[in-house]
Parts: C-alpha cells; structure tokens; sequence
C-alpha cells in the first residue's frame, strides 16, 4: 500500500477527526497543537487502524508526533509491561523522543523510559523494574538490557525505527536487526527515514507487513523551503571564505559543520578572534555544558554553533536560519541530515557548502541522493565585505546619535575643537580610528597562493608511494571478536554512540578470533574513556585498551 503525503494539510484536518484517545486531544491542546501537520495527517489514521508504516520524512517535519500519538490513543495502560519499543540513533534523539511521549501522554497513566549509552544502569534498571510502558533506546544499549534480561520485549504491540537511515550509517545494522528478530513477529511496526538506501528497503521488506508508504509530494530528498548552493573554496582558505560569508550574508543563527572534534574548537576559536559570538559542540563536551550551549543558541547569546555531525544530531533550534559545511560530507545522507537543521517548523532555510577542487565527486554524489541540483554561487568579494563594513559604520553612528550620554561627549569634543584648532571630522575620524583598537577596517585583498613547483621527473629520487596512514589515529584492542560473532559495524555502532565518536574517528578495524583491533583517536579524552569502560557489544565488555602488539599479548599469557 501507499500513500502520498498531501503537500499542505488541509484546513478542515483536527486532531479530533483523527479518533485520537481523548486523553491525548487534551494533552496536545495543552501544548497548543489544533491541526497537524501533513505527515501526521497522513501517518495517524493508518497508525490508528493498526498498518505498518514507512515514512520518508525530514527532520523538523513533525514525525515523533506522527508516531507517538497513535502509539499512546492504543496502548493498554492497566497493564505495565513494555508495550513500545522506539529505536533512535543517538541519545540526543531518544531523549527528544521520550520527552515527546511523556508531553502528549501527560493525561495517560503511562510510563516512558528512556535507555542510551554514555549514563549509569542503575535508574535505567530501576525503571524497568517500576514498569514502562514505553521504552525508547538507541539500538547498544537496547541489546545490553535485553542480554541482562532487564528488558522483556515478548509482548511488544508496537515498534518505531526512528532516523533508520541514520542509525544505519552508524553501523547499527546488525544490532537493529537482533532487536527485531527478538520482538513477536505479529506486531505493528513503524519506520521513519530521511533516505531509503537498499539497507532499509530490505529491513523494510523483511519485517514489515504490507505497509503503508508515507511520502513527501517533492522532487527532491531535501526540503524545498531550504536554499541550497556551494562555493568552491581552497582547503586554506575556508576561515577566510567563512569571515567573508559572516559578515556579508544576513542570518539569524547558524550551524557550521565540521569533520573532527578538534576542527569544532579551532574554527570556534578564530571567529571568536574575529568578533563573532560562537561556541562549539562536540562528542567530548559533557551534557550539561552542551545543554547550556544550546539554550544560548535559542536566546541569541550565541549566533554561531560549530558542531560535528554527531554532536548536532536531534538538535531543534527553529532560529537556525543558516547551516554551513565548512567540511563537505562524506556520506550524502549526512548531507540531507545537516541541512534538516535550517527551514524548521514552515520557515525558510539556506544551506551553504564549501567544495575544495578534490571534492567535486563528492558534490556530484550530493546532488545525486538529494535529487536537486546545487546552485554554484561565488564568493563575497573584498568590495562587498569593505562595502558591508561601512554600511555597518554608518548605521553604528545613527544609532549613537541617539545613545544616551551623548551631549557630555558633544561638549567635550566642541572643547577639543576649540582648544586644538583641528575640524571636528578630524577628531571624529581619530575616534573612530581609537575604537578600532588597532586593528585594520577594510579588508585587502589576501596574496595569491604559492604554488608549489614541481621538480622534473629526472631530478632526485623515485618518490615513495603515500600510504593512506592516518598519524592521528592509534590502535587498541577490545575484547570481542569472531567467535562473539561481532562485525565492524556493530562494534563502530556501539564504541560511536557511547563514546560520542563520529565515524570519521575510526580507522582500520581487524577483527581476530577472540579479540580485535580498532585505531581510534591517539588522545582519546578522559570523559570518553570513561564512557567507554562499560560498553558492552553482544553482551561482552569491551575491555578498551591501547594495543601492544602480539609479542605483550604472548608474554602476558
């Protein structure tokens, strides 16, 4: 079955023509929600007649909902075994969702936990104990309470993929598909995706029954409401690009992406340098300062949020009216996932990308996967940044014309004049000059770059083949391997989500009989390494240790 989502919800639509719970109408009128939107519109009745459901849907589209309140108008809250079961790629997202659930469900006698890696067992174990009707987790932690035994799944009506693609990316695959196979085969099951890449189709076809298809009327795979456009930028001259861009495009807040951990500080740092307000999120800052970023990010004390793909996923901050990839992608997905930050709630969007020369595949491999074609824009020209810079000049006097304190100032520069013999647009000029700090106000144009030479074929030695070796990584051993039955997606699944590592992090993995390697970042932080100690995949401690090589492994037998 199929069905096409409406490109607008039509007016005559409530939530109470969905046959929705009472209980929940009143919970979400609470909230100030009257129509929904079109994916829940086209999600809930299906939902509500008990069909499996795939949805193709963006982030910021209103999918929890359209997912959470069939889930709570059918539940069975006399009893307290785990009836839902929601799956979500990052602890982010699953508390998001769960949060969700307890909002529309605030009328309902029902209990959500939420259960994800990087927290303590003891009030997950206690909750499950207490009994919870609805369970959302990210795919590791799940299979770690259903190894305990803590978490019974034998009576599960209801079952949501969340983000599938994502959580796919992510290498939870396998991890995704022993839940499944673990849950009653007759039970109604929902999956969400930005994407649908052949590993979905096959999930899908596998363990869904006849579902019904949900699906944006668009032509694209991003949303329409989002601009779109790349700039071709030389690796060093992204800082220059990104000044460029910050002070010349209008925008209300912005995320820029970036690969690594240590690019989210340094990037962060050097707009700082240059007066912007900007933070940086990443997978080794603790909860409570991330939280604290982000509420700045919605109360305008921050504009600038430079983050990695997963420090920013399940992040909604509807004044993000720009997402910047200072790092292009990888993974087209990731793209799509990026850029689902901007546009939210109905509003409009701008996505920017910067392409260095070597990443023109790339782009092409975007612009495949989204089905939409990029727009190459130039760059703000020194004449159009200098230009920016004096209407701001001008625009800075008016408003101080008016600033209170003014005629104190007045008469001591009509002192000056009058005592110096020099016209006031000298002293003015002098002031303006003071204010500066020494700092240069118009931006000149940066020297060409040096290209290097190269010498002739004949001169000197052969050169050496360059390996693919990566002199930030370092190899470490953990303790699974084949006869755990564990492959390299389960274990970069559950070592990135509870260490809060992104797949870019990972280098070479070797798996060995009882044991494996894997090079991650040489200085992993202390928060991580702690995170890490009680990771568990298929049940076993990893036991994350820096490798020695086979000779320790001999001599220590």
């Amino acid at each position: 079955m199929s069905s096409d989502e409406p490109d607008a919800t039509s007016a005559e639509v409530t939530f109470a023509d969905l046959q929705i719970h009472p209980s929940v109408l009143r919970a979400l009128a609470d909230v100030g929600y009257e129509s929904p939107s079109a994916i829940q519109a086209a999600t809930i009745p299906p939902m509500m007649a008990g069909s499996d459901v795939v949805g193709l849907a963006q982030t910021g589209t209103g999918k929890t909902a359209a997912f959470a309140i069939p889930i709570l108008s059918r539940i069975d809250t006399s009893s307290r075994t785990t009836q839902a079961l929601v799956l979500a790629p990052t602890r982010e997202l699953a508390l998001q969702v769960a949060e969700a659930f307890s909002r529309y469900g605030a009328h309902l006698p029902v209990n959500v936990l939420p259960i994800y890696g990087g927290s303590s067992y003891g009030p997950q174990l206690a909750g499950l104990k207490r009994g919870a009707q609805v369970v959302v987790g990210t795919p590791g932690r799940v299979i770690d309470h259903l190894e305990k035994g803590s978490l019974d799944v034998s009576h599960l009506d209801y079952m949501v993929l969340d983000e599938a693609d994502e959580m796919l990316q992510m290498g939870f695959a396998e991890d995704v598909e022993r839940i499944l196979s673990e849950t009653p085969e007759y039970k109604q099951v929902a999956l969400f995706s930005a994407t649908m890449p052949p590993a979905i189709r096959k999930i899908t076809s596998k363990y869904l029954h006849d579902p019904v298809q949900v699906t944006v009327k668009s032509k694209t795979a991003t949303a329409e409401n989002i601009s779109q456009r790349y700039i071709q930028v030389a690796g060093p001259r992204k800082m220059d690009a990104l000044t460029r861009l910050l002070e010349v495009e209008p925008f209300e807040a912005m995320i820029v992406f970036v690969r690594t951990k240590q690019a989210t500080e340094e990037v962060a740092e050097k707009l700082r340098a240059r007066g912007f307000s900007a933070a940086a999120i990443n997978g080794d800052i603790a909860q409570a300062v991330r939280e604290r970023t982000i509420a700045q990010l919605k109360d305008g004390t921050i504009d600038i949020l430079i983050a990695t793909d997963v420090a920013a996923r399940g992040l909604d901050v509807e004044r993000i009216s720009h997402v910047l990839n200072y790092d292009i992608p990888h993974d087209p997905e990731s793209y799509v996932h990026r850029i689902g930050r901007t546009g939210r709630a109905g509003r409009s969007g701008a996505a920017v990308l910067f392409v260095t020369p070597r990443e023109k595949h790339l782009l092409n491999s975007i612009e495949r996967v989204s089905r939409q074609k990029l727009v190459e824009s130039q760059l703000p020209s020194v004449d159009d940044v200098n230009d920016k810079r004096v209407e701001k000049f001008r625009e800075s006097i008016t408003e101080a014309l008016n600033a209170p304190g003014i005629e104190l100032f007045r008469k001591l520069i009509e002192g000056y004049e009058r005592d110096h013999d020099v016209p006031t647009a000298e002293i003015a000029a002098a002031l303006a000059v003071q204010s500066r700090g020494g700092g240069e106000f118009l931006m000149t144009e940066p020297p060409p770059e040096k290209r290097r030479e190269r010498p002739d074929r004949d001169d000197g030695p052969p050169r050496k083949r360059r390996d693919n070796v990566r002199s930030d990584l370092a190899t470490y051993r953990i303790a699974v391997g084949k006869r755990h039955k564990v492959g390299p997606g389960s274990i970069v699944g559950a070592i990135a989500n509870e260490g809060g590592l992104h797949r870019s992090d990972f280098g070479h993995i070797t798996i060995k009989m009882d044991h494996s390697t894997v090079e991650l970042p040489a200085k992993l932080s202390r928060e991580t390494l702690k995170k890490l100690e009680q990771t568990r995949i298929s049940g076993v401690l990893i036991n994350l240790q820096p490798d020695r090589g086979p000779q320790h492994q001999h001599k220590s037998k």
